[in-house]
């Protein structure tokens, strides 16, 4: 006699080959209709290359909430089942294959940041962000990264994070939420800018205030006395002037 409350039930997973043949019909189906998927593909057993990308993944992987759930993704996204992932201001949507014929669908909301966080960061930024190019690529100094990912910073929390997916798993992050959120990571690999606009940043403005704030505390500090200024006495001294 079956019991509704056996525990000894147990879930065979899809084999690789065979997720990877459904997504690649979800995408085939999708395109006929009309409908234009944006599928994520990852280039090595890593999932993200670049400091953006894999800051967002150990950004969710350090968290106790997320950390006994969020790796059932990896899986999922090595194989391709993330067959459709676009980003918009605080809302991921996408599309996961699953044992089903019919792909499932993702959304994930990221909470507003706040313009005074927003603000305090831009203003610490000023101070080690040269230009663009050293934020694009993540090379800026050790503690500008901790300000992004630490405490109070850029990246969002679990608080910040909600999900929903039409899948039939009952756990607080499935396995098709855990591949997106992967699936993201690997979209900040192609594109970092949209970190930015996930959260809600207007990237020319954030680096234009950062600089401007920069140039404005350096003029604060023009008229100030520094032994790293030469006086007229000692460049005549050095130098017959």
């Amino acid at each position: 006699m079956s019991n509704y409350w056996n525990t000894d039930v147990t879930y065979t997973q899809i084999p690789v080959s065979e997720l990877r043949e459904k997504a690649k019909h979800s995408v085939a189906t999708a395109t006929k209709k009309g409908h234009v998927y944006e599928p994520v593909f990852t280039s090595s057993r890593k999932i993200c290359e670049s400091w953006w990308g894999q800051a967002w993944c150990n950004n969710l992987e350090r968290y106790a909430d997320f950390a006994s759930r969020i790796g059932r993704g990896k899986r999922y996204v090595r194989s391709g089942a993330v067959v459709d992932l676009k980003i918009s201001t605080g809302k991921i949507m996408a599309r996961v294959q699953g044992s089903r014929r019919t792909p499932y669908k993702v959304v994930i909301h990221i909470s507003p940041l706040s313009e005074e966080k927003c603000q305090h960061i831009i203003m610490k930024c000023g101070q080690k962000i040269q230009n663009l190019e050293m934020l694009v690529l993540g090379t800026f100094p050790d503690d500008m990264k901790e300000l992004f990912t630490g405490e109070g910073g850029l990246f969002p929390t679990p608080r910040e994070i909600s999900f929903n997916c039409s899948c039939p798993d009952w756990a607080i992050m499935c396995k098709h939420v855990a591949a997106v959120m992967y699936g993201v990571g690997v979209r900040l690999d192609e594109n970092p800018f949209l970190f930015f606009h996930l959260r809600g940043i207007d990237i020319d403005h954030f680096i234009n205030v950062a600089l401007n704030n920069k140039v404005e505390n350096m003029l604060a500090n023009a008229q100030k006395s520094s032994s790293r200024i030469i006086n007229d006495i000692d460049i005549h001294s050095l130098f017959g002037i």
